[in-house]
């Protein structure tokens, strides 16, 4: 007796994706399912980047299908799609950009920087295209953090080609003053300065653009809220109280202006001794976790308190490319996972689909 699509189904319904939390079936990711006599094929398309899990995932759906019984040959091709998502009434999407991803917190030294250029390495090394831009006008950050030196092309006087490191598109303020001068610049120009890095970049093909905001909820964060079509947002605390008043700010500006909270990431979490081990949470523990229960968003993850995270981005090589097979890199693939997956639940953007309609004297 051949084998049915509806007992191919029930059993998929079985098979969760790790990082969804869904079955495959009511994720939708099961694609150009075939029956062939007793052979079964199909595609289970990812609408995250996952190119660590492409195997794990396709070996879980071969022994769930190898386990039915009269099944014959199994073919599982699993792939990652990663589309545009709806963002701001309003506002439109950036040439060359299917979501930007703001990384943002209420004060500074909670290590938002770092953990930016980390997501936006622990994104590309999953397999999207990714860029990052370095909204921080008055303290530019990723120049040093990426170790690129030098100043953008321009190949037609208008416009920016992003500079690259380590696979990433990059653009900052940083490439364009010397690192010695202050930026005695008031909102109105610094908005501006937003705006052009943003908007006369050629950015190429991104899956994500990794906007990595300065600390607080001024200027530059109204106009990104305002302007920018940004698909969602990531807020990055320490656990001491201080920081976490400041980081509830963050929440409630972007709850105003209608822009998602992905999640939170809790940085300085706890310190282990690189001598004898001893953990320590010097900061305080569960602060993230009780912030993200407050407000109903994910817990995206917690990282330690390491000399090594720090060494690493002052040495031009963050955590993600220095040591990829380390405990903390796998923790920001996680988190990325995380984003990239809450991204690809929210309702997707049309915008593109729909015809012009131009009215014209005839």
């Amino acid at each position: 007796m051949a084998i049915s699509e509806l007992q191919v189904q029930t059993a998929l319904k079985t098979v969760v994706d790790p990082n969804t939390h869904k079955d495959l079936v009511t994720g939708k990711a099961v694609r150009n399912l075939k029956i062939d006599g007793d052979d079964v094929s199909l595609d289970v398309v990812l609408g995250y980047p996952g190119a660590s899990q492409v195997e794990p995932i396709r070996q879980m759906v071969e022994e769930k299908l190898r386990s039915m019984t009269g099944i014959g040959r199994v073919s599982v091709n699993v792939s990652s799609k990663i589309v545009s998502h709806s963002v701001q009434r309003g506002v439109k999407l950036i040439p060359g950009v299917k979501n930007i991803i703001a990384v943002a917190s209420g004060k500074g030294g909670v290590g938002k920087s770092t953990t930016a250029v980390n997501l936006a390495l622990a994104l590309a090394a999953e397999g999207a295209q990714v860029g990052i831009l370095d909204a921080d006008i008055y303290g530019p950050s990723q120049p040093t953090m990426l170790g690129v030196t030098g100043r953008p092309d321009s190949r037609d006087g208008k416009s920016l080609e992003p500079m690259e490191a380590h696979g990433l598109q990059v653009m900052s303020i940083g490439f364009l003053i010397d690192a010695e001068t202050p930026m005695v610049w008031r909102g109105p120009m610094v908005t501006q300065a937003l705006e052009q890095l943003l908007n006369d970049t050629r950015w190429r093909d991104l899956d994500y653009l990794v906007v990595d905001l300065p600390p607080g909820t001024g200027d530059i964060q109204l106009t990104l809220a305002q302007r920018v079509p940004v698909t969602g947002a990531v807020i990055v605390t320490t656990p001491q109280d201080i920081a976490l008043i400041d980081a509830r700010k963050g929440f409630k500006m972007f709850e105003k202006v209608g822009i998602p909270i992905l999640g939170v990431v809790e940085n300085m979490s706890i310190h282990i001794c690189t001598r004898c081990g001893h953990e320590e949470h010097i900061f305080g523990s569960g602060g993230g976790e009780r912030m993200s229960g407050d407000y109903e968003v994910e817990f995206l993850g917690a990282l330690p308190l390491d000399i090594r995270i720090r060494e690493q981005a002052d040495g031009g090589k963050p955590t993600v490319v220095a040591a990829p097979d380390s405990r903390i890199a796998e923790i920001y693939r996680q988190i990325a996972r995380r984003v990239a997956v809450k991204i690809a639940e929210q309702a997707q953007d049309h915008s593109n689909a729909f015809p012009k309609i131009v009215i014209q004297n005839t």
